[in-house]
């Protein structure tokens, strides 16, 4: 779901995106431990016992506490890592989404609260009088006034003791700090929000909280991150393969022109021998503010995942395929598509997944061709096939799950060979998935399975024409973002990727009309595993077969009968 494309991606995720693009061949890609709880095949009854006060399977603090310690082990000799808390986000008027932490940093603390930031030093530090100080959060302070209203909050004492941080205050104590900001040789952090309102009567909000640390570190305001990333890159790469290299720095000036004011970029490009290349960089070493590294370094620590964090997309993963199983045995050609999806995430709450992934992606007929389609409003599926990209995020973890199925239960003749034709495909992906390979191998895999199929069927002509009914990668990494972090390069055992070939062929397209408005999209969240791979989203079928008989069974939901409104 929610492919890489090759169309300019949102500014946060294009600038993670550079360097494993260059990695990639220079474009961008198309495309203790918790115990595992048993999903009933059909919801057990609601009971009255209350629930507990908080999940007794969320990751714990020791988890949290390990992952900085491991990040904070790779920072450089005299050097600051800064990571700040997702901004509130506005709907309309007064009225906000629901807060969903920056991924990043609940991954470091488990602080799920916004107006925050989180500090991590390579040596120890006096911060706020204290010494010896290797890390330390600044959170929202409690306020009942306001907790009566909007919800319980940590505080800095309930941050310090619940979370396991060595050291924690108010926020509005952060301009006070005494960071020593001037003895850092390196200040690293991610990307800084550019979107968090500036509460006037909140001198410590999210926006004030990256105005001090602007001021305080000495980041001018016109600190072009696109730029440093292009630099870090030519810093390590650009003397392995100078062609490649160049054609690839011209064509991100050639997207973004302000590229061209680097001095570094313009006479790494002027130059016509390895010598002045490495003369350009050599006149040109990084400053003290860094926003790749620390990027990189998240990448590879999110893209393996700890039996905690596994234990987790398991279970949001048994989630969505219950869904999905559900929903199959239920959908009827009269139902619509909000109905259906409603009926997803009705499942995903009542096995307690608090939210969806993603918005879900129901779409029938026509809409089935439209990738991100989020509209979910045709009244009637009729025979149309129906694809259902939905996925349950549980405790923060996020499945990506989608199937294809006939509202009638059962396949034409032409759905069934695109189907079954997608499905060779992801058996192919499946197949180059291991440990050591490429990660765009299963991918390239799919691709010759799809263009050989469609030429075999008569829609396309040339093997190259198959982008224009594919025209997405297979894979992308899956975790605390439906889109993980992760580095792009080879696959290791841990590393949780999906797996969804797709065949979308809209109306008027220039093939025999039999095949126009059939879009097919088969995904599957796969563990890559010492010895090969492990497809966690196999409960939902997926062979014709199996979903036919599926569809002919009573759902758990079968007969619920709501009053007509007039």
């Amino acid at each position: 779901m929610r492919f890489l494309s090759a169309s300019p991606l949102p500014k946060p995720q294009r600038l993670r995106s550079i360097s494993r693009a260059f990695l990639s061949s220079g474009l961008l890609l198309l495309g203790g431990t918790a115990a595992a709880q048993t999903l009933p095949s059909i919801p057990e009854p609601l009971t009255a016992t209350a629930p507990p006060a908080r999940p007794t399977d969320i990751i714990t603090p020791a988890f949290h506490k390990q992952r900085r310690e491991l990040l904070r082990s790779q920072l450089p000799a005299k050097g600051v890592a800064v990571v700040f808390a997702a901004p509130v986000r506005n709907r309309a008027n007064d009225v906000d989404f629901i807060y969903h932490q920056n991924p990043d940093f609940y991954y470091l603390t488990g602080y799920t609260e916004p107006d925050a930031v989180l500090l991590l030093f390579k040596e120890p530090r006096t911060v706020g009088g204290q010494a010896g100080i290797t890390e330390a959060l600044f959170t929202q302070p409690r306020n009942p006034a306001r907790e009566q209203w909007t919800g319980r909050r940590l505080g800095a004492t309930g941050a310090k003791t619940q979370l396991a941080l060595q050291f924690a205050a108010d926020n509005k104590e952060f301009s006070a700090a005494g960071i020593k900001w001037a003895d850092f040789d390196h200040v690293l952090f991610t990307e800084l929000p550019t979107d968090a309102r500036d509460d006037a009567g909140n001198p410590a909000d999210l926006h004030s909280l990256v105005a001090t640390f602007r001021q305080q570190a000495g980041l001018q305001n016109g600190y072009n991150s696109e730029q440093a990333a292009v630099e870090n890159i030519i810093r390590r790469y650009g003397s392995r393969d100078a062609k490649r290299m160049s054609e690839y720095i011209s064509g991100q000036v050639k997207e973004n022109p302000t590229l061209a004011k680097s001095a570094l970029i313009t006479a790494y490009l002027a130059a016509k021998t390895d010598a002045a290349r490495q003369a350009a960089i050599a006149a040109n070493p990084p400053g003290r503010f860094d926003d790749a590294t620390l990027n990189e370094a998240l990448d590879e620590l999110r893209a393996v995942k700890t039996p905690e964090e596994l234990a987790l997309l398991r279970r949001a993963i048994r989630i969505s395929t219950q869904g999905q199983r559900e929903v199959m045995k239920l959908v009827r050609p009269d139902m619509g598509e909000m109905e259906v999806q409603g009926l997803h995430e009705y499942v995903y709450r009542r096995y307690g997944a608090e939210f969806q992934g993603y918005p879900s992606i129901v779409g029938g007929g026509a809409n089935a061709c439209i990738l991100h389609y989020e509209t979910n409003d045709r009244q009637r599926l009729d025979n149309e096939l129906l694809l259902m990209d939905c996925g349950a995020e549980y405790h923060g973890y996020t499945a990506d799950v989608t199937r294809t199925a006939p509202p009638s239960g059962t396949f034409s003749p032409a759905q069934r060979q695109i189907y079954e034709l997608v499905l060779a495909a992801q058996e192919a992906g499946f197949a180059a998935s291991r440990p050591g390979a490429e990660f765009d191998a299963p991918n390239k895999a799919t691709q010759d399975v799809v263009a050989n199929g469609l030429i075999k069927l008569g829609i396309i002509k040339k093997k190259e024409e198959f982008k224009r009914y594919y025209p997405h990668g297979a894979s992308h990494y899956l975790g605390l973002d439906v889109h993980d972090r992760g580095s792009y390069g080879p696959l290791k055992a841990g590393n949780v990727i999906t797996m969804e070939p797709g065949i979308y062929i809209p109306a008027g397209s220039p093939c025999d009309p039999k095949w126009w408005n059939i879009g097919v999209r088969i995904e599957d969240d796969v563990l890559i595993t010492p010895t090969g791979h492990e497809n966690l989203s196999a409960e939902a079928p997926r062979t014709v077969a199996d979903i036919e008989k599926l569809m002919a069974e009573p759902s758990a939901l079968e007969g619920w009968q709501l009053p007509t409104l007039k």
